[in-house]
């Protein structure tokens, strides 16, 4: 295994890519951290995690994209329609690419690390995605296994020294999140996707839940997501649509 990480300063951060969200969280993650976003599906976790990824990648820092659900030619194709040539960053040797099955992840934790710790230490990956846990949750019998899985994996993820981000697919208004208290206490944040009903039509709105070691905004901000990746909306509010929802 390698060497436990020393995470960063206040003043050491890392931006993600998304427009002013990094002004709500002081300039960014706080380097090394290990992060977390959950909504249900079709709420922008993959294109958040996918702009948090394009923002190392446009600074030459070395990026490993870990997906359990998308084959890589859709993804990247999916991705170029917000201008995202997620190609020509894997040939400059930029960007890592890797299809996995759930029960691949379940072997790393068995073997403490295997080849994805191997991937990070030869390429000094800075930036991490895996995308999503959720579907690693399915190699698990029992609530009690799903905790020490969530558990085992979120100290390895600490003894790397990248800054990761998780998507976990949930409802978290109407969905309990197995594992919640394990989760929660491991990662640095807990960033919620709301994906409600408003007027007919589907709108994603964001809640920075925890950050730790970070003074961040408590409001609940509408994102708009265009041709050009996502954009938090600052003068949006939507606490009576949470109450409703």
């Amino acid at each position: 295994m390698m060497k436990k990480k020393v995470k960063g300063s206040s003043s050491d951060r890392v931006s993600t890519g998304i427009s002013n969200f990094d002004s709500l969280i002081e300039k960014g993650f706080e380097k090394n951290s290990t992060n977390l976003i959950i909504g249900a599906s079709g709420s922008g976790k993959s294109i958040f995690a996918t702009q948090f990824i394009i923002e190392g990648l446009k600074k030459g820092e070395k990026c490993l994209y870990v997906t359990f659900e998308e084959k890589r030619g859709e993804f990247f194709n999916n991705m170029k329609r917000f201008g995202w040539d997620l190609e020509s960053y894997e040939k400059k040797g930029l960007l890592v690419f890797l299809e996995y099955m759930p029960e691949k992840v379940k072997l790393m934790l068995e073997e403490g690390g295997g080849a994805i710790e191997n991937v990070i230490t030869k390429n000094k990956i800075s930036r991490m995605v895996i995308d999503s846990i959720t579907s690693f949750e399915i190699m698990f019998d029992n609530e009690l296994e799903k905790r020490e899985a969530a558990l085992e994996l979120f100290n390895m993820l600490s003894s790397w020294n990248c800054t990761a981000l998780l998507t976990y697919e949930k409802d978290p208004i109407k969905e309990a999140i197995s594992g919640a208290k394990a989760l929660e206490f491991e990662c640095d944040s807990i960033i919620n996707l709301y994906y409600l009903l408003n007027k007919g039509e589907r709108e994603t709105y964001l809640e920075i839940m925890k950050m730790r070691g970070t003074k961040h905004s408590r409001r609940i901000y509408k994102l708009k997501i265009s041709d050009k990746g996502i954009l938090v909306d600052k003068n949006s509010s939507s606490i009576e649509l949470l109450k409703n929802a």
